[in-house]
């Protein structure tokens, strides 16, 4: 009796485990982070993000699981009064975050093990592919500018690239090893960075023949704590470059970068410079302008929305331009293109929908204004404001909020994260606020456009934040 009254306790704790555990997976397994969340009571019951049951998750529900019911079978053998049994299992539910904490670190070195050598046979693997490496890096835009690489670059080249936003270095090993041929010309990879040393390190898995960065700013200030941390960062695929670089010079940090860089280097997206954007318009669903590359030009157009975009055709184009690819079939990849899904792609139904729902950052949010202000129509905004700005994001929401008044018929404020701030900037610049609503729900976000959209209404769906953000 005693081991089938701890397995049926073990099994309703863990069922009561999963919010927390969907928490501990949406954290990226970040024990600081977790925990931030526990305490605040911000927990996961939305199914927004579904739980991914990958293999690391499987081994870690196995060992939490194995935990509980351990335990729980010693407390049933050696306590026998009901009432104390009673008083462990209702403590037992209180101290669920700690033993999946337990878990964590029980499996953290099998864990280390594996990723070590998952990125020992990865590294292996490249070292004997023909293939150059194009490491591509910044604060905005890096996985634009990989898929129009991509489409360009296909134009001449065998190409593999990391798939969707895999950007870390389980993501860059899963590309190398499943996906990587000999027959391959170039390996394009998308670098992600949240600590100093990330860059470095990917840059030592991979080996970088050629590297692209693009505009460097305010992002994830919650882990790098400051832009010069950031910028540090960003720079360490400048310092372990093979061949050349290519930046983006619009931001003032990526200004800086270029400057700082010893090693051979093309700037970007500055009148006169390598190669550059004029003539832009965006009108109707399209953007045309004119590409300057070499002291070369050709008109194109394309359906990817927004200035931030012509910024990341003209960066991979100069890349492809450099690599061989002439001028008219670049035209042909631009025209080819389509929006990445979630990042300032244009749906067309019963109303006009922009979807940017994967961006999150300061100066998209911008640019994702001045897309939307180009269509006529009523303007609808959904957005929850932007996150991971850390000290700076009441700040930084609180000015967006302004613009955002500027543009828009109407807002939905989405979670309460950022709910405050933005309120008080549209307050300040005088908005309508008969014309704000909030939800905190995806069901009470659709009741709320249903009342408001009409076949004439624009909708911009701005970030898109996971379920432990309330």
């Amino acid at each position: 009796m005693n081991f089938l009254y701890a397995l049926l306790v073990s099994l309703a704790l863990f069922g009561l485990s999963f919010p927390l555990i969907k928490v501990y997976q949406l954290e990226n397994y970040r024990v600081k982070n977790f925990l931030k969340n526990v305490f605040q009571f911000n927990l996961s019951f939305g199914d927004k993000n579904r739980l991914v049951f990958t293999k690391r998750l499987k081994r870690m529900l196995f060992c939490h699981f194995f935990l509980i019911f351990v335990l729980f079978l010693l407390i049933f053998y050696l306590i026998k009064n009901v009432y104390i049994e009673l008083g462990l299992i209702f403590s037992g539910v209180i101290l669920l975050p700690l033993l999946i904490l337990l878990s964590h670190f029980l499996i953290l070195p099998f864990e280390e093990f594996l990723k070590k050598r998952y990125i020992k046979k990865a590294k292996k693997k490249l070292e004997n592919m023909p293939c150059k490496t194009i490491a591509i890096t910044g604060s905005f835009g890096k996985t634009s500018t990989k898929n129009i690489l991509l489409e360009i670059l296909a134009r001449k080249f065998k190409v593999c690239a990391t798939p969707k936003s895999y950007n870390t270095p389980m993501g860059i090993c899963r590309t190398i090893l499943t996906d990587l041929s000999p027959l391959d010309d170039f390996f394009v990879v998308e670098m992600g960075a949240r600590h100093r040393g990330d860059i470095a390190f990917l840059c030592d898995l991979v080996g970088v023949d050629y590297g692209i960065l693009t505009p460097v700013g305010l992002c994830h200030i919650e882990t790098f704590k400051n832009l010069s941390n950031v910028e540090k960062t960003k720079f360490e695929l400048c310092e372990n470059v093979k061949n050349f670089v290519v930046i983006n010079g619009k931001s003032a940090s990526s200004m800086k970068l270029f400057e700082k860089c010893d090693k051979k280097k093309y700037l970007i997206g500055k009148e006169n410079s390598f190669a550059y954007a004029t003539r832009e318009r965006c009108v109707g669903g399209r953007s045309t302008f004119q590409l300057n590359i070499d002291g070369k030009n050709v008109s194109v157009s394309t359906n990817l929305l927004g200035r931030a975009n012509i910024d990341n055709i003209v960066l991979a184009s100069s890349v492809a331009y450099l690599l061989g690819v002439n001028l008219m079939d670049i035209k042909s990849g631009i025209e080819k293109l389509t929006p990445v899904p979630h990042r300032l792609e244009l749906i067309k139904g019963f109303a006009t929908v922009i979807d940017d729902s994967y961006n999150s950052n300061f100066d998209g949010f911008y640019e994702a204004l001045s897309v939307l202000n180009s269509f006529a129509g009523e303007k609808i905004l959904v957005t929850p404001g932007m996150v991971e700005l850390g000290e700076e994001q009441e700040k930084l929401n609180r000015l967006v909020a302004k613009e955002i008044a500027k543009v828009c018929d109407v807002v939905v404020v989405m979670n309460k994260v950022n709910k405050k701030a933005l309120r008080e900037g549209l307050q300040e610049a005088g908005f309508n606020m008969k014309n704000v609503f909030y939800a905190n729900s995806r069901k009470e976000q659709k009741e709320i456009l249903k009342k408001i959209v009409n076949k004439n209404s624009v909708i911009l769906f701005e970030n898109d934040l996971p379920d432990n953000y309330r």
